[in-house]
């Protein structure tokens, strides 16, 4: 359900008309130019007895659509339990243990703060709790300003450097692509601090970086245009037998580092990628059929997408949106549609638990 209203009564009032089963956990999207006040929010949902979670994205999905304002309400059911992780900054934090019963099948729907640092920690972790038993499905919220503020919240709080969790009782099929296309390497992240890659092949990391690019893109690269470059040229996690995983440099600085969104191990070997408007749609597609045909009765149905796809296709991303939606009601007329652009993916496709970057994921519920 997609609501533009800041109004608190309104809110809840949609919410109790739409709310059949007591137990049913409420996940909001919101989009981050929606002046809303979050605290009041999650204090409204409590004096009602109203479970919750949720996150603040640059952008939010319903149906065939994507909004800069306005609220995507989630009706969630069975739900185990829902947690937090702060502190993922410091990886101070654990996961709570949870028995699971091995006659049902489980979904893990994960928000993280796009920017704090030990993600893909945290998602170790949670695999390590979770394993097999679960599948993955979820994304990082935040601003598209890159600056870092509270972005998650749940009934417990409105947190920044954090990742909440609900695990629901579900059958879940997913799609996970991303269409960019490798134009140099294999190089390697030689030094690397969590998300920022120091050096690359032994070498200053914004030097390597311009010597594989500039040519390729006839620009100078430079501080103040780096993030309007960058973006049609990310780098690729090489996968054995598997997709390589995108890391997007968002920023670099005066030492020639390169930011990114998501870790890149030391030593980690890359690949320099680009991009193609009809390779990224397609892929699109592609991600859609791949979780269509591992489903045999969707209900509904989740896009998780990369807000950068967005910045790179520009007036092509409804392309993209279109393509994918009609994908999905080819074979289920009518499926509920939601989600999100975010700072980065979060599936468990092909059996990997990942933090992906300028990917689109589908998630499809049964």
């Amino acid at each position: 359900m997609y609501i533009n209203t800041t109004d608190i009564t309104e809110i809840i009032q949609c919410i109790r008309q739409r709310k059949s089963v007591a137990s049913t956990t409420i996940l909001f999207f919101i989009a981050e130019e929606t002046p809303i006040d979050i605290t009041a929010l999650i204090d409204a949902c409590n004096a009602q007895e109203i479970a919750c979670a949720g996150g603040i994205f640059p952008q939010v999905i319903f149906q065939n659509k994507s909004y800069k304002e306005g609220i995507v309400i989630n009706f969630i059911e069975e739900v185990v339990t829902t947690f937090v992780c702060n502190h993922l900054d410091t990886k101070d934090f654990s996961i709570p243990k949870v028995s699971l019963d091995k006659n049902h099948s489980y979904c893990a729907f994960t928000f993280v703060d796009g920017l704090s640092s030990n993600i893909s920690h945290y998602l170790s972790e949670l695999y390590r709790q979770f394993g097999n038993s679960s599948s993955y499905l979820g994304g990082g919220a935040g601003s598209l300003t890159l600056i870092q503020k509270p972005c998650i919240f749940t009934n417990d709080g409105f947190f920044q450097n954090a990742a909440i969790c609900l695990l629901f009782k579900c059958q879940v099929s997913i799609g996970v692509k991303h269409g960019w296309k490798k134009i140099s390497g294999p190089v390697i992240a030689t030094k690397t601090n969590k998300n920022v890659i120091e050096q690359i092949n032994w070498m200053n990391a914004l030097d390597v970086y311009k010597s594989i690019i500039e040519p390729d893109s006839s620009t100078t690269l430079k501080i103040d245009n780096f993030f309007d470059i960058a973006k049609g040229y990310p780098f690729g996690i090489i996968k054995e037998d598997a997709e390589c995983v995108v890391r997007d440099p968002i920023a670099t600085n005066e030492r020639g580092e390169l930011i990114c969104v998501g870790e890149v191990p030391e030593n980690t070997v890359l690949d320099v990628l680009k991009g193609e408007n009809n390779a990224l749609i397609s892929s699109a597609e592609q991600a859609a059929s791949h979780a269509l045909n591992a489903s045999k009765h969707p209900q509904n149905a989740f896009i998780i997408d990369c807000i950068s796809r967005v910045l790179f296709l520009e007036d092509e991303f409804p392309k993209e949106l279109n393509s994918t939606v009609q994908a999905l009601q080819q074979k289920s007329k009518g499926i509920p549609i939601a989600g999100a652009l975010t700072l980065g993916e979060i599936s468990s496709y092909n059996g990997y638990l990942e933090f992906f970057n300028k990917t689109i994921v589908i998630g499809l519920l049964e």
